[in-house]
């Protein structure tokens, strides 16, 4: 029987309008007036996950910042995991030729939740992500000075060849050891993301912590997702769900496959396997 479902937002919930289709509206209200805890999971913060969450009438758990927080809808923070600043500053320094792809995320009520150096606001990624999440971004020069706290994670976007490289730099710094890297690749666009949090925090590590405080196995939790970033909350769950749309890496591992995004995949993964009782066997790999 599943007691918790966990849904990815990009990709996954979401259609290609970033709209939460009616279908998978209506199949998270039917799963939690039957008593399933949902949650959605994913790499976003808080407040730029806001205009999904109000999409959703039903009662929701946030897992966000890829992990890092686990909140109420109406913002109150349940579960927190920041990196620790002295770690931020060494990512930082050792990642200065990334400096116009780097922000530092921090846990604030708004403004200056996202610190960056220098915003080129003439790519068109990071203007319409400006235009979205103006009232919490700020700029600091030198970007090392504004790490006077703990922040949540420091946060890379660019192009996928230059955010692979990225990811090898941070794995061979000195602290390298003392942080996860979260990656999200949307080839067809050019465009990957990177998140770099504290060492063993990632959306599956923090859902294993979530539903163990809840009394939920393994076995009783469906997840489903379609990148990267996902595959440890796949790996963890014993429902594990692929999207349609879902990077080639993730659809190779066995799992099952539901519609993509545009077609209500979620929606269709819910009836399937949590509201039919749909039995399903996972292979982990």
């Amino acid at each position: 029987m599943i007691r918790l479902i966990a849904l990815d937002i990009d990709g996954t919930l979401l259609d290609s309008q970033w709209q939460v289709p009616q279908v998978n509206r209506d199949a998270i209200r039917r799963a939690t007036d039957a008593g399933i805890e949902v949650a959605l999971v994913t790499g976003r913060r808080f407040d730029f996950a806001r205009p999904v969450i109000d999409q959703i009438e039903a009662p929701l758990t946030l897992i966000v910042s890829g992990g890092a927080l686990v909140k109420r809808r109406d913002g109150e923070t349940l579960v927190r995991h920041l990196l620790p600043v002295v770690v931020a500053r060494e990512v930082v320094e050792g990642t200065a030729d990334f400096r116009d792809a780097t922000a530092v995320v921090f846990d604030r009520p708004r403004a200056a939740q996202v610190v960056h150096e220098r915003l080129d606001i003439r790519d068109t990624h990071r203007r319409s992500y400006f235009q979205r999440n103006r009232d919490f971004i700020t700029e600091v020069v030198p970007l090392e000075a504004a790490l006077t706290e703990d922040p949540i994670q420091v946060m890379y976007s660019g192009g996928v060849a230059r955010m692979r490289e990225l990811v090898v730099r941070v794995g061979s710094l000195s602290v390298g050891s003392r942080v996860a890297i979260a990656l999200t690749e949307y080839e067809s666009h050019d465009f990957s993301l990177v998140d770099v949090n504290r060492a063993g925090c990632t959306k599956g590590a923090t859902l294993a912590e979530w539903v163990a405080s809840q009394g939920i196995g393994r076995d009783e939790v469906m997840a489903v997702g379609d990148n990267f970033n996902d595959r440890e909350m796949l790996e963890f769950a014993g429902v594990p769900v692929v999207m349609g749309n879902a990077v080639d890496d993730l659809k190779r591992l066995g799992w099952p496959v539901t519609l993509d995004n545009n077609a209500g995949g979620v929606a269709a993964a819910i009836e399937q396997f949590a509201l039919a009782g749909g039995c399903h066997q996972s292979r982990r790999p």
